[in-house]
């Protein structure tokens, strides 16, 4: 009974030894309330990230210095700069298009200065460009790759090129990896098939897959923390918040590897 025991306690102190990382994924809807035209949803969504309290935050639908905004906040302003303003972190924009006077992509807040990659991903079909936003942080002895992106919502043959893209940058590196963000795909779609095959859906391993769009009444799963498949991750927590803030709801990670 004690041999079991001692065994017991030493792969708890094995697992808890591991370093948390707590990941936030959110498509903000450039900062407007969907459901209240007009109204500016960023003290919201900064008081849930004062909430959670992520390591990284993952934006998607991000307006930067655009009309839009303007005729959100009154003046042109940039989204994730705002959010980070009231949140105490730094900000990292990704554009993806020219729009509306400015820009319109990802972004992604941090607790530091970093080193922050972007690319624009392929659209073979056409409609609107797509970006990712990548970042690397030491959690630990190790270092773990944290990449964001918005996949196209239009089209199939678009999202797998962009997929095929963010492998392509994955295979370039040993490290750890999470990937997070809008990817405009179910779980029964080839996409998912795709992905999956690199990576684990951090909400089915944690047993608790929630649906995350529309916001008002999710029937639909589209927003995710993919793990990169190759290294060995514990899945602490998955969360979906059920708040009406944007049109989609965010979904919050606490993973250890």
């Amino acid at each position: 009974m004690r041999v079991l025991l001692s065994i017991f306690l030493f792969f708890c102190l094995v697992s808890c030894s591991k370093p948390a990382i707590k990941v936030l994924t959110y498509n903000i809807y450039h900062n407007e309330n969907p459901y209240r035209k007009g109204q500016s949803n960023v003290s919201d969504i900064s008081a849930l990230i004062k909430e959670t309290h992520p390591d990284v935050v993952f934006l998607q639908e991000v307006d930067s210095m655009t009309d839009r905004s303007a005729g959100v906040f009154g003046k042109k302003v940039d989204n994730a700069a705002e959010l980070a303003k009231l949140t105490q972190r730094i900000s990292y924009f990704s554009k993806a298009i020219d729009f509306s006077g400015g820009g319109y992509g990802e972004a992604l807040l941090l607790k530091q200065p970093n080193v922050v990659f972007r690319q624009k991903l392929p659209n073979p079909k056409g409609g609107e460009v797509r970006s990712m936003i990548a970042t690397e942080q030491n959690f630990g002895k190790k270092s773990v790759i944290m990449l964001g992106t918005h996949l196209c919502h239009q089209f199939s043959e678009n999202r797998m090129a962009q997929l095929e893209a963010i492998i392509a940058y994955y295979l370039k590196n040993d490290n750890p990896m999470i990937l997070a963000g809008d990817f405009n795909f179910k779980p029964d779609s080839p996409e998912y098939q795709y992905i999956t095959g690199f990576f684990i859906d951090a909400a089915t391993q944690f047993q608790k897959p929630q649906n995350t769009f529309p916001a008002d009444s999710p029937d639909s799963r589209i927003d995710y923390i993919f793990l990169s498949k190759k290294h060995p991750w514990k899945v602490d927590e998955i969360k979906v918040f059920a708040n009406q803030y944007s049109d989609h709801l965010p979904v919050f990670g606490k993973i250890r590897f």
